[in-house]
């Protein structure tokens, strides 16, 4: 890989913290485990994982590690289907129409704080409040 990669070429993604997890939005980059950060607004959270983003790439050359391609980690199709009991679609429909969400977007912020809390159990530790690279 060239010596300058594009640092904005790496996808990532954004999601709004709990109160319980100090508030703001955690960027994520999928393509480099274990990268990524944390900011009051989107905008700081973007500028944050960018320099997370630097940081990981200049550790990964000064160790002599492979550094990621950018989007290495597309093959998913980012779809799936999902059949379920008609009342729990109901349920689910109710309180995205409570939020003023669609349903789409209930289920997909529910999947990421179920895995969020799933990642953090799975590493013994207690959620924390802010998060960096």
């Amino acid at each position: 890989m060239s010596e300058f990669v594009n640092i904005d070429k790496y996808p990532f993604t954004i999601r709004p913290l709990g109160a319980e997890d100090g508030g703001g939005f955690l960027i994520e980059y999928p393509d480099l485990p274990g990268c990524h950060s944390d900011g009051e607004t989107v905008e700081q959270a973007i500028a944050g994982g960018r320099d997370a983003v630097r940081s990981y790439l200049a550790s990964c050359r000064k160790h002599g590690d492979p550094v990621p391609k950018p989007g290495a980690s597309a093959a998913s199709s980012g779809q799936f289907r999902v059949r379920m009991p008609k009342t729990l679609h109901s349920r689910l429909v109710a309180q995205a129409e409570r939020e003023g969400v669609s349903l789409n977007m209930l289920m997909v912020a529910a999947a990421a704080q179920a895995l969020g809390r799933h990642e953090t159990l799975a590493r013994g530790k207690k959620p924390r409040g802010r998060h960096a690279a």
